[in-house]
């Protein structure tokens, strides 16, 4: 995890991360690793505490939500996101 924390330096690593987390999620439908990529991000833009900030989220809900039983609603999911610095987008299946 320090690897990839020391390789998410610009906006683009972050969003290539990401989606490469959320295509596994739909490969598998194990949320965890999408999760588990949404905290390492968070930690790398401030940790959690900074992102409570920006989302007016409590923190300890932030860290249930991120958690391996997180099943974060969608205004929640976007919420975080945004205080990433993301939003949520859909783009067509590949065919």
């Amino acid at each position: 995890r320090d690897y990839i924390k020391e390789n998410l330096k610009t906006p683009e690593e972050v969003i290539s991360y990401l989606n490469t987390a959320l295509e596994e999620y739909e490969k598998d439908k194990d949320n965890d690793a999408f999760l588990l990529a949404l905290r390492t991000v968070a930690e790398v833009r401030g940790g959690i505490g900074e992102l409570a900030k920006k989302t007016n989220i409590n923190r300890q809900h932030l860290y249930r939500t991120l958690s391996r039983r997180g099943n974060p609603r969608l205004d929640t999911l976007k919420d975080v996101l945004q205080g990433l610095g993301f939003r949520l987008s859909i783009v067509p299946l590949e065919t």
